[in-house]
């Protein structure tokens, strides 16, 4: 869902979704700084490019666990995240501070706003499982924008996506597009732990499982035989698993675009898996989401293979750890995850316990980290002296005005 740097811009309309009851909108990140401000002049052109410096060299001989839990820039971080805990931006109201924008759809981690021909999508620090709000983590927003513009950059060969402009860390300005209400879930492990997970259905014997066949005696974190997607629908407020027949009965979508789709999302993930791999991480499940514009290509959208969309396991030490009976060392949101149910009932507990302050910067470490690791870049901390809100507001007003002009 879109336009990258350096990559010449597709001719048709951008697209973006969101990721849980809004239909016709979703988003795509890259963070803006000083030095990667967007100039609006140059969209025709290209998009801009990332600013970075280079992280530090990976460890030879692989990934360790040492690198995630213990070094330098663990504690740089951990300190940053424990200071921003207090200027996390769990909610914005653009649509009351400018007036170019006629509403607001609240997604569970995005905002999404309509200003007409276009969509501006804001990511929050809002930490979504279980169908619901768990925490807001800090600089959660910006790292997922940093990763997906970073993959979107990756892929475009792969599926084409498009983006008008991204004024701010956390916001990208996208035009509308019809988006199927599809999310294409590819798995390449038995594993997980919520009620939708493959694990969790399999081991309550489920063998046909969204219109594919599992094999017998597989265990919890298995390389499935080769990969498969399991769709899953939007219901009113969780997603609702559903084969690729009953998609296409339901005309939900058309047979040839979900074809196109399906093979896109599984060349999508081979192609993730394959360079998380190259950087000592394995990609072990993601979705994606598709939408058509109006010449009727179908076009990614939403995010791609950050850690909110994506599991992601240290490959060093996947095999060793699966011989012993051992769950893998992750690099997600799945210790929190296993923190909220081993301390509640996610799915039906109306008010959760709030989430200890060092799980929620350790989650904040862990986005960062991976996409420091996948990308060998370095993540930049944002100054926290103007509050977000007002400076998404001035960025966002100014992009708009530029747009229109």
């Amino acid at each position: 869902m879109a336009c990258i740097p350096g990559l010449n811009p597709p001719k048709t309309l951008a697209t973006i979704s969101s990721s849980s009851s809004y239909s016709n909108n979703k988003n795509l990140p890259f963070s803006s700084s000083a030095n990667t401000h967007l100039k609006i002049a140059q969209i025709s052109k290209r998009l801009p490019k990332v600013t970075i410096v280079m992280a530090t060299k990976q460890q030879e001989g692989g990934l360790s666990l040492n690198a995630l839990t213990s070094s330098d820039r663990r504690d740089e971080v951990m300190i940053a995240a424990k200071s921003s805990l207090s200027n996390c931006l769990s909610e914005t109201n653009l649509h009351l501070t400018i007036p170019a924008l006629k509403s607001k759809t609240r997604g569970k981690v995005r905002d999404i706003y309509d200003g007409g021909d276009y969509l501006v999508l804001v990511t929050t620090d809002r930490q979504s499982a279980f169908d619901r709000v768990l925490a807001s983590i800090p600089f959660k927003g910006q790292v997922l924008n940093d990763t997906s513009l970073w993959w979107f950059n990756q892929t475009q060969h792969i599926a084409p996506n498009a983006i008008i402009a991204v004024p701010d860390k956390n916001v990208t300005i996208a035009k509308k597009c019809s988006v199927f209400p599809v999310e294409f879930v590819v798995r390449g492990y038995v594993t997980g732990s919520t009620d939708t997970s493959l694990w969790t259905v399999y081991k309550n014997g489920v063998r046909n499982y969204c219109g594919n066949v599992l094999p017998e005696g597989m265990v919890k974190n298995e390389k499935l035989p080769a990969n498969i997607i399991t769709p899953t629908t939007k219901a009113a407020d969780h997603d609702v698993p559903i084969t690729p027949d009953q998609i296409v009965q339901q005309g939900v979508m058309s047979q040839a675009d979900y074809d196109e789709a399906s093979r896109k999302a599984l060349s999508l993930f081979e192609y993730g898996q394959r360079v998380a791999l190259e950087h000592g991480v394995i990609l072990v499940d993601t979705k994606y989401e598709f939408g058509k514009s109006p010449d009727g290509s179908v076009l990614l959208i939403d995010e791609v293979h950050t850690p909110d969309s994506s599991r992601y396991w240290l490959a060093h030490s996947y095999e060793a750890r699966f011989q012993n009976g051992l769950e893998p060392e992750n690099v997600d949101k799945e210790f929190l995850r296993l923190w909220f149910k081993d301390h509640c009932n996610p799915y039906e507990d109306k008010v959760l316990p709030e989430a200890p302050e060092e799980l929620v910067t350790e989650l904040a470490w862990r986005y960062i980290f991976l996409f420091e690791t996948i990308t060998k870049s370095r993540f930049q901390i944002p100054e926290t002296t103007e509050p977000i809100h007002d400076r998404i507001t001035r960025n966002v007003s100014q992009a708009l005005s530029s747009l229109q002009n």
